[in-house]
């Protein structure tokens, strides 16, 4: 019963293990939840009563220091890493996607954007520049419905991957409007990629984050890990 940080957590400890798991989500973000077609914590109580399961694919993420962290959702690095920080501090108490997107909004300010090289399994060259972000998702949105990767399935066995170019102030302005009321990212400076692993390095070591939650340091190693657990889902 939580959000979608709470629901990393548990997973984590049941990887491997013949247990099925549920989610009741009245978190802030929810994006898993969702995602397995779960609205509700309503909605939710009669899923787990069901007992009906789908086993969904996990992120997982290997870093230089030797640590490797497991999540459901979106995760990256850039200003959803920044945001993500502000959310689980000063925004906390917000709900839902304004939690997110004012927590974006803040850490806009003097963000100059993230130097990266994104080498994704399947293509021949590395994706290299200075980006907004780059996201590694395995649900369709991430930030409490911020939809970056509409057409991504929990269960497909592979990643979307979404680089967005760095925007001005006026770019920002004009897409807030459809974040905040439909959660859609309507721009054609976002760049998607699906693979099943990819390595990720950046200048001056920025964070990391899954489902919101801070992991470790780049450089990052990604891969999938499919149908890793069982998810109780309508």
């Amino acid at each position: 019963m939580g959000g979608d940080g709470t629901l990393q957590s548990l997973v984590c400890q049941t990887i491997g293990l013949d247990v099925d798991v549920g989610v009741i989500p009245v978190g802030g973000g929810n994006d898993v939840a969702r995602a397995l077609g779960t609205r509700s914590w309503q909605q939710a109580v009669d899923v787990v009563s069901a007992g009906k399961t789908r086993a969904i694919d996990v992120v997982s993420v290997r870093f230089a220091n030797g640590e490797e962290a497991k999540y459901l959702g979106g995760g990256g690095v850039g200003l959803d890493a920044e945001a993500a920080l502000r959310a689980n501090g000063r925004f906390k108490g917000w709900p839902g996607r304004l939690r997110y997107l004012a927590s974006a909004i803040d850490a806009l300010r003097g963000y100059a954007g993230v130097d990266v090289a994104l080498e994704i399994s399947g293509t021949t060259q590395p994706i290299r520049g200075r980006f907004l972000l780059v996201a590694v998702l395995n649900t369709p949105s991430y930030g409490g419905g911020v939809r970056l990767a509409p057409t991504a399935q929990v269960d497909d066995g592979e990643l979307d991957f979404v680089v967005l170019e760095m925007l001005s102030k006026l770019e920002i302005a004009r897409l807030l409007p459809g974040l905040v009321l439909t959660g859609e990212l309507r721009t054609s400076r976002a760049k998607h990629f699906r693979s099943t692993a990819a390595t990720l390095r950046s200048s001056g070591s920025p964070w990391f984050h899954g489902d919101g939650e801070l992991l470790g340091k780049v450089p990052v190693a990604i891969d999938v890990l499919p149908r890793a657990v069982r998810m109780l889902a309508p």
